[in-house]
Protein backbone atom coordinates (compact mmCIF):
# COMPACT_ATOMS: atom_id res chain seq x y z
CA UNK A 1 0.00 0.00 0.00
CA UNK A 2 1.28 3.48 -0.87
CA UNK A 3 1.93 5.89 1.96
CA UNK A 4 0.03 9.15 1.80
CA UNK A 5 1.82 12.48 1.99
CA UNK A 6 -0.30 13.31 5.04
CA UNK A 7 1.04 10.21 6.81
CA UNK A 8 4.60 11.48 6.48
CA UNK A 9 3.55 14.95 7.55
CA UNK A 10 1.73 13.74 10.66
CA UNK A 11 4.48 11.39 11.83
CA UNK A 12 7.20 14.00 11.32
CA UNK A 13 5.15 16.56 13.25
CA UNK A 14 4.71 14.18 16.20
CA UNK A 15 8.45 14.30 16.83
CA UNK A 16 7.80 17.73 18.34
CA UNK A 17 6.09 18.16 21.70
CA UNK A 18 3.75 20.96 20.60
CA UNK A 19 2.27 18.80 17.83
CA UNK A 20 1.96 15.78 20.12
CA UNK A 21 -0.03 17.95 22.51
CA UNK A 22 -2.07 19.51 19.70
CA UNK A 23 -3.01 16.17 18.13
CA UNK A 24 -2.95 14.19 21.41
CA UNK A 25 -0.92 11.51 19.62
CA UNK A 26 2.52 9.93 20.00
CA UNK A 27 4.78 7.53 18.09
CA UNK A 28 6.20 4.16 19.07
CA UNK A 29 8.44 1.86 17.06
CA UNK A 30 9.53 -1.76 17.13
CA UNK A 31 7.74 -5.06 17.65
CA UNK A 32 8.02 -5.25 21.44
CA UNK A 33 7.06 -1.66 22.24
CA UNK A 34 4.18 -1.53 19.75
CA UNK A 35 2.79 -4.90 20.90
CA UNK A 36 2.93 -3.76 24.55
CA UNK A 37 0.93 -0.66 23.60
CA UNK A 38 -1.55 -2.63 21.47
CA UNK A 39 -2.20 -4.97 24.40
CA UNK A 40 -2.76 -2.08 26.84
CA UNK A 41 -5.62 0.33 27.49
CA UNK A 42 -3.91 2.97 25.32
CA UNK A 43 -5.87 3.43 22.10
CA UNK A 44 -4.25 2.97 18.71
CA UNK A 45 -4.69 5.56 15.98
CA UNK A 46 -2.75 3.94 13.14
CA UNK A 47 -0.15 1.23 12.59
CA UNK A 48 2.31 1.18 9.69
CA UNK A 49 3.91 -2.25 9.36
CA UNK A 50 5.66 -4.57 6.97
CA UNK A 51 3.95 -7.82 6.01
CA UNK A 52 6.14 -9.67 8.54
CA UNK A 53 4.42 -7.97 11.49
CA UNK A 54 1.56 -10.02 12.92
CA UNK A 55 -1.34 -8.14 14.51
CA UNK A 56 -5.08 -8.49 15.10
CA UNK A 57 -5.97 -4.81 14.91
CA UNK A 58 -8.80 -3.74 12.56
CA UNK A 59 -7.79 -3.29 8.91
CA UNK A 60 -8.86 0.37 8.95
CA UNK A 61 -6.13 1.01 11.54
CA UNK A 62 -3.41 -0.89 9.66
CA UNK A 63 -1.35 0.16 6.65
CA UNK A 64 0.97 -2.48 5.19
CA UNK A 65 4.13 -0.87 3.81
CA UNK A 66 7.48 -2.04 2.49
CA UNK A 67 10.84 -1.78 4.25
CA UNK A 68 11.82 1.24 2.19
CA UNK A 69 8.79 3.25 3.32
CA UNK A 70 9.21 2.13 6.93
CA UNK A 71 12.76 3.46 6.84
CA UNK A 72 11.44 6.80 5.59
CA UNK A 73 9.02 7.00 8.51
CA UNK A 74 11.38 5.70 11.17
CA UNK A 75 13.67 7.61 13.52
CA UNK A 76 15.62 4.42 14.27
CA UNK A 77 18.85 3.44 12.57
CA UNK A 78 17.47 -0.06 12.12
CA UNK A 79 13.65 -0.01 11.88
CA UNK A 80 11.96 -3.11 13.25
CA UNK A 81 8.87 -4.03 11.20
CA UNK A 82 6.39 -1.56 12.68
CA UNK A 83 5.65 2.03 13.65
CA UNK A 84 2.51 2.86 15.57
CA UNK A 85 0.66 6.09 16.27
CA UNK A 86 -1.22 6.05 19.58
CA UNK A 87 -3.58 8.36 21.43
CA UNK A 88 -2.18 10.12 24.50
CA UNK A 89 -4.40 9.03 27.41
CA UNK A 90 -5.99 11.41 29.86
CA UNK A 91 -4.00 11.92 33.07
CA UNK A 92 -5.10 9.95 36.10
CA UNK A 93 -6.07 11.69 39.31
CA UNK A 94 -3.23 12.11 41.78
CA UNK A 95 -3.00 9.63 44.64
CA UNK A 96 -1.53 11.35 47.70
CA UNK A 97 -0.90 8.11 49.59
CA UNK A 98 1.24 5.02 48.94
CA UNK A 99 4.73 5.14 47.45
CA UNK A 100 5.47 7.65 44.69
CA UNK A 101 8.49 8.75 42.67
CA UNK A 102 8.56 12.49 41.93
CA UNK A 103 10.87 14.05 39.33
CA UNK A 104 12.08 17.64 39.38
CA UNK A 105 13.11 18.85 35.91
CA UNK A 106 14.59 15.65 34.48
CA UNK A 107 15.88 16.64 31.03
CA UNK A 108 17.27 13.49 29.48
CA UNK A 109 14.75 11.23 27.67
CA UNK A 110 16.87 8.15 28.37
CA UNK A 111 16.88 8.86 32.11
CA UNK A 112 13.12 9.34 32.19
CA UNK A 113 12.54 6.16 30.19
CA UNK A 114 14.79 4.17 32.53
CA UNK A 115 13.04 5.57 35.61
CA UNK A 116 9.65 4.57 34.14
CA UNK A 117 11.01 1.03 33.67
CA UNK A 118 12.28 1.06 37.26
CA UNK A 119 8.82 2.09 38.50
CA UNK A 120 7.35 -0.84 36.58
CA UNK A 121 9.95 -3.27 37.95
CA UNK A 122 9.56 -2.19 41.56
CA UNK A 123 5.77 -1.87 41.44
CA UNK A 124 5.59 1.92 41.73
CA UNK A 125 2.26 2.74 40.14
CA UNK A 126 2.51 6.54 40.17
CA UNK A 127 5.24 8.79 38.79
CA UNK A 128 4.82 12.53 39.39
CA UNK A 129 6.71 14.83 37.02
CA UNK A 130 7.28 18.55 37.32
CA UNK A 131 5.85 20.54 34.43
CA UNK A 132 9.38 21.17 33.08
CA UNK A 133 10.41 17.51 33.05
CA UNK A 134 10.94 16.06 29.56
CA UNK A 135 7.73 14.86 27.87
CA UNK A 136 7.13 11.16 28.55
CA UNK A 137 5.64 10.84 25.04
CA UNK A 138 8.91 11.95 23.45
CA UNK A 139 9.78 9.04 21.14
CA UNK A 140 13.16 8.46 22.82
CA UNK A 141 11.39 8.09 26.16
CA UNK A 142 8.80 5.72 24.70
CA UNK A 143 11.50 3.54 23.15
CA UNK A 144 13.59 3.35 26.32
CA UNK A 145 10.61 2.33 28.48
CA UNK A 146 10.28 -0.87 26.40
CA UNK A 147 6.54 -0.91 27.09
CA UNK A 148 6.65 -0.07 30.80
CA UNK A 149 4.86 3.22 30.09
CA UNK A 150 1.66 1.18 29.76
CA UNK A 151 1.84 0.12 33.44
CA UNK A 152 2.83 3.34 35.22
CA UNK A 153 0.55 6.33 35.85
CA UNK A 154 2.58 9.37 34.80
CA UNK A 155 1.24 12.73 35.93
CA UNK A 156 2.63 16.17 35.09
CA UNK A 157 1.79 18.81 37.66
CA UNK A 158 3.12 21.62 39.83
CA UNK A 159 5.54 19.61 41.96
CA UNK A 160 5.54 22.04 44.87
CA UNK A 161 1.75 21.95 45.12
CA UNK A 162 1.82 18.15 45.11
CA UNK A 163 4.42 18.00 47.88
CA UNK A 164 2.51 20.48 50.02
CA UNK A 165 -0.63 18.34 49.77
CA UNK A 166 0.88 14.90 50.34
CA UNK A 167 0.55 13.44 53.83
CA UNK A 168 3.39 10.91 53.56
CA UNK A 169 7.06 11.65 54.36
CA UNK A 170 9.24 13.01 51.57
CA UNK A 171 12.79 11.92 50.73
CA UNK A 172 15.46 13.03 48.31
CA UNK A 173 19.03 12.10 47.43
CA UNK A 174 21.66 14.41 48.93
CA UNK A 175 25.41 14.08 49.42
CA UNK A 176 24.97 15.34 53.00
CA UNK A 177 22.03 13.08 53.82
CA UNK A 178 21.85 10.07 56.11
CA UNK A 179 23.30 6.77 54.91
CA UNK A 180 20.47 4.96 53.10
CA UNK A 181 21.83 1.59 54.25
CA UNK A 182 21.46 2.61 57.91
CA UNK A 183 18.01 4.19 57.59
CA UNK A 184 14.63 2.63 58.34
CA UNK A 185 12.50 3.50 55.34
CA UNK A 186 8.69 3.65 55.38
CA UNK A 187 6.39 1.77 53.01
CA UNK A 188 4.55 4.98 52.11
CA UNK A 189 6.67 7.91 50.96
CA UNK A 190 7.55 10.26 48.12
CA UNK A 191 11.06 9.89 46.71
CA UNK A 192 12.07 13.05 44.83
CA UNK A 193 14.84 12.87 42.24
CA UNK A 194 16.30 16.01 40.73
CA UNK A 195 17.77 17.46 37.58
CA UNK A 196 20.85 15.73 36.11
CA UNK A 197 23.11 18.77 36.56
CA UNK A 198 21.60 20.70 39.46
CA UNK A 199 19.62 18.24 41.60
CA UNK A 200 16.31 19.37 43.05
CA UNK A 201 15.48 23.06 43.01
CA UNK A 202 15.83 25.30 46.09
CA UNK A 203 12.05 25.69 46.35
CA UNK A 204 11.47 21.93 46.34
CA UNK A 205 14.38 21.31 48.71
CA UNK A 206 12.68 23.46 51.35
CA UNK A 207 9.67 21.13 51.41
CA UNK A 208 11.62 17.87 51.76
CA UNK A 209 11.66 16.33 55.23
CA UNK A 210 14.34 13.63 54.77
CA UNK A 211 17.65 13.47 52.87
CA UNK A 212 19.40 10.24 51.92
CA UNK A 213 22.88 9.59 50.62
CA UNK A 214 24.30 6.56 48.82
CA UNK A 215 27.79 6.21 50.29
CA UNK A 216 30.85 5.79 48.10
CA UNK A 217 32.99 2.71 48.76
CA UNK A 218 35.84 3.26 46.29
CA UNK A 219 39.29 3.94 47.70
CA UNK A 220 39.88 7.06 45.62
CA UNK A 221 36.35 8.50 46.06
CA UNK A 222 36.65 11.09 43.29
CA UNK A 223 33.33 10.34 41.61
CA UNK A 224 31.18 13.42 42.17
CA UNK A 225 27.76 11.83 41.78
CA UNK A 226 25.71 9.00 40.31
CA UNK A 227 23.53 9.20 37.22
CA UNK A 228 19.98 10.06 38.34
CA UNK A 229 18.52 6.82 36.98
CA UNK A 230 21.25 4.76 38.68
CA UNK A 231 20.66 6.55 41.99
CA UNK A 232 16.91 6.01 41.63
CA UNK A 233 17.41 2.26 41.16
CA UNK A 234 19.55 1.98 44.31
CA UNK A 235 17.18 4.01 46.46
CA UNK A 236 14.11 2.20 45.12
CA UNK A 237 15.73 -1.14 45.94
CA UNK A 238 16.30 -0.02 49.53
CA UNK A 239 12.74 1.27 49.95
CA UNK A 240 11.33 -1.99 48.59
CA UNK A 241 13.68 -4.12 50.68
CA UNK A 242 12.21 -2.57 53.80
CA UNK A 243 8.69 -3.18 52.53
CA UNK A 244 9.11 -6.97 52.09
Amino acid sequence: MTLLKNDFKLINSLRQKKYRQLNKLFIAEGVKVVNELLNSSIKVEKVFATSEFSTNIPTNKLTIINDKDLKKLSALKTPNKVLGVFKIPEQSEINYSGFTIALDKINDPGNLGTIIRLCDWFGVQQLICSSDTVDCYNQKVIQSTMGSITRVNIIYTNLQDFLEKTAVPTFTADMDGTNVYNTDLPKEAVLIMGNEANGISKEIRKTVTNKLTIPRFGNVQKTESLNVATATSILLSEFRRGAI
